[in-house]
């Protein structure tokens, strides 16, 4: 058997669910975007998506709930300048396409922007698959996803008899999307996502301590083997059993040590928000108009790589059919560049960066981060905890929030220690961290060789605008954070 090129074999799969069920044709693809420029404009798109999803819960050893649901529909958009047009349907059909291009294209206001010509439908993304095209949700039967879901419970009673409660989650996607542009670009993606969960609740005394763990990427259901679900559950019940033994932490302005791979979501909402190009274009960022300023401590080097096979975050193309790219955003501590989508790489004069990203066919893109992380430096972790005089280690975080214009933010620590003397004490509960993302970034003095990236479990909200993202980082010395803490 000959297997077809990758890019070609998506774009097969693609006209296969989306187009040819429908009577739909690439020429209608063009007629519709030729109706959105009937008024000036500077560009028009078509994004058409299937998404078949499922999901699992077991808790106590029972099924508590499972869902399965389909969703497709096309959206349809127009940009002049700085305004943008939208309209969407779940009925994919020609009438409804017509009926969604001539509602966008009231956009063009008289003596605005310019024409676009809408150019024949081309294959132009590149020939690479950084994930395969599979269905992960048929990679296992329904009896299959309940039996592991079972043995992650078993595996986490047996751990400890202080374990008094397991909850553990299965859930599965398999995305299609097309996209048709007035540049003539056609450009198809096939996106499976796949993620485990575990959540465990120890008691001890009358105390009880919540643990979570899991993982996930764009494979099937397969990936998950024994070692995979242990290493889960492990982690769960490790720091629910930790956290039994945690005081309250000390509060004020000290060395925080973070520990390396989901503790990256800090560097995420600290940093990464704030080098999207919607907020740098506008000015509302703390980073606008510092590209080649120094933002960051020596050795620090913050990248956006949407191109690393089977991550949560990556992808083949970005919402705009534009290759997704390895971005350098910090390099030793210099702002190099932002993360942009075609209308505000036009706007600020320069290229798009495969970032434009979207929750669905019902959404607008917006520039979005893919996988976001730092870069490792040359120094062993345990010399850098060490280094401690009086501190806080922090092992892995909760939420957090961050104020774009300002650069401030607050996270929860989950799980952190106390530290004197380069030695780890206790646990510590209730720490919060507080700073300033550019001002953290310069307070950076030790950076790990031990770079990680998270266990594919990262979703990112902007807007109303939930996307699959990772992060990670080595672990980091950051010299006088504040610490708000309950003692």
């Amino acid at each position: 058997m000959i297997a077809r090129e990758p890019t070609l074999e998506r774009l097969a799969t693609a006209r296969q669910l989306l187009l040819e069920p429908y009577g739909l044709q690439e020429s209608t693809l063009t007629q519709a975007l030729n109706l959105m420029a009937a008024h000036r404009v500077h560009d028009a798109d078509l994004y058409f998506q299937y998404t078949r999803s499922e999901g699992w819960s077991l808790e106590e050893g029972i099924v508590k709930s499972g869902s399965f649901s389909i969703d497709q529909g096309v959206g349809v958009r127009a940009v002049a300048g700085e305004k943008t047009a939208f309209a969407y349907s779940d009925d994919i059909s020609e009438a409804a396409l017509f009926d969604a291009a001539r509602t966008v294209r009231s956009i063009a206001a008289a003596g605005q922007s310019r024409r676009v010509k809408i150019d024949t439908p081309r294959q132009v993304a590149p020939s690479r698959a950084l994930y395969g095209s599979l269905d992960p949700i048929a990679t296992l039967d329904s009896t299959q996803k309940v039996a592991l879901l079972e043995k992650v419970e078993k595996l986490a009673r047996a751990k400890d008899p202080r374990v008094v409660q397991v909850m553990a989650g299965l859930a599965g996607e398999y995305d299609v999307v097309l996209i048709a542009r007035a540049d003539g670009t056609l450009a198809a993606d096939v996106r499976p996502l796949v993620r485990v969960s575990v959540t465990v609740i120890a008691e001890q005394d009358g105390r009880r301590e919540v643990g979570s763990s899991g993982g996930g990427g764009r494979f099937g259901f397969a990936y998950f083997d024994d070692a995979m679900l242990e290493g889960y559950v492990d982690r769960a019940v490790k720091s629910a059993l930790t956290n039994l033994e945690s005081r309250p932490a000390p509060a004020g302005e000290m060395t925080v040590v973070v520990g390396p791979g989901w503790p990256g979501v800090l560097l995420h909402e600290a940093v990464g928000h704030g080098l999207e190009g919607d907020f740098n274009r506008k000015g509302s960022s703390t980073f606008a108009g510092r590209i080649g300023e120094r933002v960051a401590a020596k050795g620090v080097t913050v990248l956006d790589d949407g191109t690393i096979a089977d991550r949560r975050g990556s992808l083949n193309i970005d919402d705009e059919g534009c290759p997704s790219q390895r971005n350098v955003l910090i390099e030793d501590g210099i702002l190099k560049g932002y993360l942009q989508d075609s209308l505000n790489a036009r706007l600020m004069k320069v290229a798009p960066t495969g970032n434009a990203r979207r929750e669905s066919y019902a959404h607008v893109p917006m520039p979005r981060m893919t996988n976001t992380y730092m870069l490792a430096g040359d120094r062993d972790p345990q010399e850098i905890i060490a280094s401690i005089d009086r501190g806080l280690y922090a092992t892995n975080f909760g939420g957090g929030q961050v104020d774009i214009t300002s650069g401030k933010f607050v996270f929860s620590a989950s799980e952190a220690f106390w530290v004197e003397k380069g030695q780890i004490l206790y646990p510590v509960k209730g720490a919060t961290l507080i700073g300033n993302g550019p001002e953290a970034m310069q307070r950076v003095t030790m950076i790990g060789r031990d770079l990680e990236l998270d266990s594919g479990v990262g979703v990112c909200g902007k807007e109303g605008q939930s996307v699959p993202v990772g992060v990670g980082q080595p672990t980091l010395r950051i010299d006088g954070l504040t610490v708000g803490g309950t003692a």
